[in-house]
């Protein structure tokens, strides 16, 4: 029996528009019915995940090259499958409380592989494009032809950049010396210098803050404008 497209927007509708009441509901506090709907959106999204590793990362990386290799006799690629599919056996030991000192190497190559990936990024994809930008922003070839107005403005965005990106590292250089009352402090220099740099973290800070609620404040609004037009089709439904 076909269902009618008419029933299954009125069934995702009034889904919807339950949910958004769960969620709705914080406002009057912590309460059961918030937590019924969180509780409902992290398992469906545990499951969504759970369907997504095992057939996009477990098949296709384990389980299928592992039959390919058996059929094809191939030792070498045989042997592979077989170490991937024992480390896999180790984390699972995590699990249980007596077993899981047998899944730590395989921890330790994970973190360890996550963390040359994370500095790796963060050199390639963040500070080298910092420093690249920085030196960039005095490339004043680009403003050959043009107005004073223009030039002023190249290079007050150029100084902008320089002395915010100085003043950023000079707040995360941790480097420190002993007082004599056994306080650990900063050198002078270093120090007004962070202390500049607290000023260009708390603005970028508050720019990303105010773009997260802009976000939030949207969310809402389509929410909000979503169950009027629901409850109205609704209404015009059963006139």
């Amino acid at each position: 029996m076909l269902i009618s497209a008419d029933l299954i927007n009125l069934v995702t509708g009034l889904i919807s528009f339950l949910f958004t009441l769960l969620i709705f509901s914080y406002v009057l506090g912590d309460n059961p019915l918030f937590r019924i709907a969180v509780y409902i959106f992290v398992g469906v999204s545990a499951g969504y995940i759970a369907a997504v590793t095992w057939w996009q990362v477990i098949m296709p990386r384990l389980v299928y090259p592992l039959m390919s290799a058996i059929a094809s006799g191939n030792m070498l690629d045989l042997g592979l499958m077989l170490a991937l599919l024992f480390a896999a056996f180790l984390l699972l030991t995590k699990a249980s409380p007596h077993l899981s000192g047998m899944g730590r190497i395989v921890v330790a190559f994970l973190v360890g592989v996550g963390a040359a990936v994370t500095l790796a990024g963060a050199l390639i994809g963040t500070l080298i494009p910092q420093v690249l930008g920085t030196i960039n922003a005095f490339d004043m070839t680009f403003v050959s032809g043009k107005d004073i107005g223009y030039f002023i403005e190249a290079i007050s965005n150029s100084v902008i950049i320089l002395v915010g990106t100085v003043l950023t590292l000079s707040y995360f250089h941790f480097g420190a010396r002993p007082k004599a009352d056994g306080s650990m402090r900063r050198l002078g220099l270093i120090e007004a210098l962070a202390w500049g740099g607290r000023i260009f973290i708390g603005i970028a800070l508050g720019a990303v803050f105010a773009g997260v609620y802009a976000a939030a404040l949207t969310a809402l609004i389509e929410r909000i404008s979503s169950l009027i037009n629901f409850i109205l089709e609704l209404l015009g439904k059963f006139q």
